[in-house]
């Protein structure tokens, strides 16, 4: 689910919010704290996939409560079990590993009631669900096609769930476009043939490497600040360092650490990506300057011998 560029976001939260403390930094649990960041994201990915079942559920109950009404239509008692009876969702239901996650985890759906309810009216409002519930017959496929209409346009768009989950974790609005894609690939990947034993998505493409990397590079930017924010201040010519943006100055720091400490990653995918990652946290001017301070590190860092690259491809 996550991938490096991720991770380096992940890293740039926690390395800002200790930065912005004075005094010592407390690297031991900094690293305690960025990994539980990063296990949020996938308390997330549990959130939304629960809630499939969940509304199917809402659908049932609302039928139910249909029939014993004092004078019950014919259609309350003949109700379309269509929708509460959607295969996608009675697999994500029945998934033995989804409900031994959220059960560790404490994620459930159980106090939000209403939440759920009024996401369900917007659903029953929805054109392409009228078509669904109306069509003649339906098999599993068309089950999945219609969850993934209500996750792609209507389930992301729901403010009442942007404003429930900003509550629980301001620092997840930078992660719902990771679990947005998590999500409809997760339901993608279900098959009519699968059963209760369907593997969901792991939160690491490689737990072991990816953690290493992730705690390396927080702990040795931490290490490696003052020295580094030397080097960003000889090559920053006219600009005074307190001038410079204290984020511009913090992804610097990381593109330096990362250039030096990680010899299988090439120099021009570092600074790629910091300048990506200045677009999105920085100001629009940011990256032309990020790009010119590291151009100039990196070449000096290069002729120096601090930076050396391992692995086919990447001696230069």
């Amino acid at each position: 689910m996550l991938n490096r560029r991720h991770l380096r976001v992940k890293a740039f939260h926690s390395l800002y919010a200790a930065l912005l403390h004075s005094g010592k930094f407390e690297i031991a649990r900094g690293e305690k704290e960025l990994l539980g960041a990063i296990e949020k994201v996938y308390d997330l990915y549990l959130y939304f996939l629960l809630l499939i079942p969940e509304i199917t559920h809402q659908a049932l109950q609302e039928i139910e409560m249909a029939k014993v009404r004092r004078l019950p239509s014919a259609e309350d008692l003949n109700p379309n079990m269509r929708f509460a009876e959607n295969k996608m969702a009675a697999l994500l239901s029945s998934n033995i590993e989804l409900g031994k996650k959220c059960n560790n985890k404490k994620v459930s759906w159980n106090d939000e009631p209403e939440l759920i309810k009024k996401f369900f009216a917007v659903v029953k409002n929805d054109e392409k669900y009228k078509a669904y519930m109306q069509a003649a017959s339906s098999d599993f496929e068309e089950d999945k096609k219609i969850w993934l209409h209500i996750v792609k346009e209507l389930l992301f768009d729901f403010e009442p769930f942007q404003f429930y989950f900003e509550e629980k974790s301001i620092v997840w609005v930078d992660d719902f476009q990771t679990v947005y894609n998590a999500v409809i690939k997760t339901i993608e990947d279900f098959k009519s043939s699968d059963n209760e034993n369907k593997t969901l998505m792991s939160l690491y493409k490689d737990e072991e490497d990816d953690r290493k990397f992730v705690l390396e590079l927080y702990a040795k930017t931490l290490l490696q600040e003052q020295e580094n924010e030397k080097v960003i201040a000889k090559m920053a010519e006219n600009w005074e360092v307190e001038r410079i943006a204290m984020v511009d100055i913090l992804l610097m720091k990381m593109a330096i650490t990362e250039a030096v400490s990680f010899k299988n990653i090439p120099v021009k995918v570092t600074l790629n990506e910091y300048i990506e990652l200045s677009k999105d946290y920085s100001s629009p001017k940011s990256k032309v300057f990020i790009n010119g301070i590291l151009d100039k590190v990196f070449d000096k860092y290069k002729t120096e011998g601090k930076i050396k690259k391992e692995g086919r491809g990447l001696i230069e």
